[in-house]
């Protein structure tokens, strides 16, 4: 990888039914909010746009994406949840799993953006997404409930022509 990263072998695996709780494991270990399973069912039944990362069989990372409709009839990807276990960060795993979930996006048409929420001190995070062409937007105030601070920043990159 040109960035110099150190890279550690990886399969990959689109989440369904038999490996949803896998995913939900992960994000309650990663995340400081637990998400409701309608979230789930909306980002499975967007397809091969939700992913699995693991190393040596142990799932180390996983990409959460639903398809929003838009009036005009396109779509925007909006990345619900994107982490990579600690002991596994800096091995460009975070870099695969949204370059395989964009390029998925990039296969439909009709899905025009992707965009995602980050909590406005999350430094990493913005940095990680402007690293991968996303913009930064409006902040929404309030938007977390229970975390501090509770504003979210829009980072989002234009998919289509």
């Amino acid at each position: 990888m040109a960035s110099g990263k150190r890279e550690l072998p990886v399969s990959f695996d689109i989440v369904r039914e038999k490996n949803l709780e896998q995913l939900k494991l992960l994000n309650n270990v990663i995340f400081p909010i637990k998400f409701p399973d309608d979230m789930y069912r909306q980002c499975m039944a967007c397809g091969d746009l939700t992913q699995l990362a693991f190393h040596n069989d142990i799932l180390v990372g996983a990409i959460a994406v639903r398809c929003e409709k838009q009036p005009s009839g396109k779509a925007k990807a909006y990345i619900a949840t994107l982490g990579v276990l600690a002991p596994y960060r800096g091995f460009a795993i975070g870099s695969k799993l949204l370059e395989r979930s964009l390029g998925g996006c990039l296969q439909d048409p009709n899905i025009e953006e992707a965009y995602v929420h980050v909590q406005v001190d999350n430094e990493e995070a913005i940095r990680f997404y402007q690293r991968h062409g996303f913009t930064a937007g409006e902040t929404v105030k309030d938007y977390y409930k229970k975390l501090t601070p509770p504003d979210a920043l829009i980072l989002s990159k234009k998919l289509a022509a």
